[in-house]
């Protein structure tokens, strides 16, 4: 048997990671196996739709590259893979469980059906749902409803007693009663649209799906699911219900607890494969050591059994350090590109680097490489070179347990040690040493007289290391804005 599983999801809101790591699973076990990979959009919730967030969903996937077998553009010979598309199978097979005693056509108004939940509400009833009043109408009642043009719906017929059974991969065999199942739930509108569950059982059976990996919050519509294929004589899939993604506070992720999109994630800077290794052990693992898979592994690797049956955390200080940790991988001239666009967006440069620039700018790239989490890191550690900040204000220059008076003449210190080595055919580096000793010498923690030296350079307390700051300003810029910060800071003590 062929595997075959399938991602379905409705386009009404952007891709989330969530979603995603549904859809890696799916997508990773099918390559394992051998099998097949679809892709079906279901979009039958015409209100929520949009075409931004259908959208989104092939750019997400053709982003972390992510090829479907068979789906919408690529077709398959079981399409169309459009929900919305498929229409006349629906009613086909909706009516076809009517006509096999499955099912029922339901006439009653939205105000009578509102008028029973209240009274279920004041009564305390035990029962809350549907009464079923249409269940077993006459002919003749069926006639004079019909007499009387009233659109009518069509509802399972869910047995009363007894039990349903299904198996999870994970979870073990899953049993609900009957009774408290949704009581006779709506297969098809009065508009002729299909509710979920028709679409989802019918497309599954039709495009031979043989493994259903889906979040675990679907879980209470298995035995649903399961009544409608033996109402229709069919061979239920093998189902495996996902664990839950959670935040690192145990609830539900969600965007209280960062960025949840992929597009956010991909424009803040994260590569496609460390989002994809990462989400992928969101739930599952191969071993307790191994972390970093190519996609190419995960495609041989991936095992069904090993996805975890409890929830998954998300930890986005773990994906900064993954996406640092592919950003490390990367070649410089790779990075280079990848970096380009943020600069450009941020208006710090048109076009691209030419000449004496380009090797600037690849200076910076080497630079920026061991300190990067996201590409989006290079706007503000590359601030200082693409500008010319004005000099920041006095306090900004002012280290723990020091004061603006002690850190002027720190940055004097700094100044008279920097030109005495570089006027001398020393390095930079040569009057960092020299720097760290004079503090040693006069009491003070390095960070008291580097400060307002990293200041008076980039105007923030955050930027790379000082020998790359100055090797990438230049002398004579470096001396430029050290004066500059010096005579402000020599009117602030006065």
């Amino acid at each position: 048997m062929e595997v075959k599983v399938r991602y379905a999801p409705s386009p009404t809101g952007l891709q989330h990671i969530g979603g995603v790591r549904t859809a890696l699973f799916n997508y990773f076990f099918a390559k394992s196996q051998g099998g097949k990979f679809i892709l079906r959009v279901e979009d039958t919730d015409q209100e929520r739709y949009s075409d931004e967030s259908l959208q989104d969903l092939y750019d997400t996937l053709e982003w972390l590259n992510i090829k479907w077998d068979e789906g919408p553009v690529v077709g398959g010979p079981n399409g169309p893979y459009i929900q919305s598309e498929r229409f006349d199978l629906y009613q086909k097979y909706a009516k076809q469980l009517v006509e096999d005693g499955h099912a029922y056509y339901c006439y009653c108004s939205s105000e009578r059906l509102d008028e029973v939940r209240k009274q279920q509400q004041e009564s305390k009833s035990s029962y809350q749902g549907y009464d079923r009043h249409c269940r077993n109408l006459s002919p003749e009642e069926i006639a004079e409803k019909e007499k009387e043009g009233i659109k009518p719906v069509i509802r399972l017929k869910v047995p009363t007693e007894g039990k349903t059974t299904f198996h999870d991969v994970l979870m073990g065999d899953i049993t609900r009663k009957n009774k408290d199942i949704s009581p006779d739930p709506i297969l098809l509108k009065s508009d002729g649209f299909p509710t979920y569950h028709l679409a989802n059982v019918i497309d599954d059976h039709l495009m031979g799906i043989t493994h259903i990996m889906r979040a675990q919050e679907w879980i209470p519509s298995g035995p649903l699911h399961i009544l409608l294929y033996k109402a229709f004589g069919w061979e239920p899939p093998v189902y495996c219900h996902l664990p839950m993604v959670m935040g690192k506070d145990g609830k539900k992720l969600s965007k209280r607890h960062g960025s949840t999109s992929v597009r956010d994630f991909r424009e803040k800077g994260y590569l496609p494969e460390a989002l994809m290794n990462y989400v992928t052990l969101v739930g599952w693992s191969f071993d307790s050591e191994r972390e970093f898979f190519s996609q190419e592994e995960l495609e041989k690797l991936f095992d069904i059994t090993k996805i975890s049956k409890s929830p998954g955390i998300f930890d986005y200080k773990k994906l900064d350090w993954f996406n640092g940790q592919y950003i490390r991988m990367m070649s410089d001239e790779d990075l280079g590109k990848a970096l380009l666009p943020y600069l450009q967006k941020a208006g710090y440069v048109d076009g691209e680097f030419i000449g004496d620039k380009k090797a600037k700018f690849e200076e910076l790239v080497v630079a920026v490489k061991p300190r990067l989490k996201v590409l989006s890191d290079i706007v503000g550690l590359a601030y200082f070179l693409f500008t010319t900040p004005e000099v920041a204000p006095a306090e900004m220059f002012v280290a723990k347990k020091m004061d603006l008076k002690s850190s002027y003449e720190a940055l004097v210190k700094d100044y008279e040690i920097i030109k005495s080595n570089l006027d001398n055919g020393k390095s930079f580096e040569d009057a960092e040493a020299d720097i760290t000793q004079m503090a040693k010498d006069i009491g003070v923690k390095v960070n008291g007289v580097f400060t307002p030296l990293r200041v008076a350079l980039t105007s923030t307390t955050v930027s790379l290391p000082m020998s790359d700051t100055y090797n990438l300003l230049g002398k004579e810029e470096s001396y430029r804005r050290i004066e500059a910060a010096l005579k402000m800071l020599e009117k602030e003590v006065q």
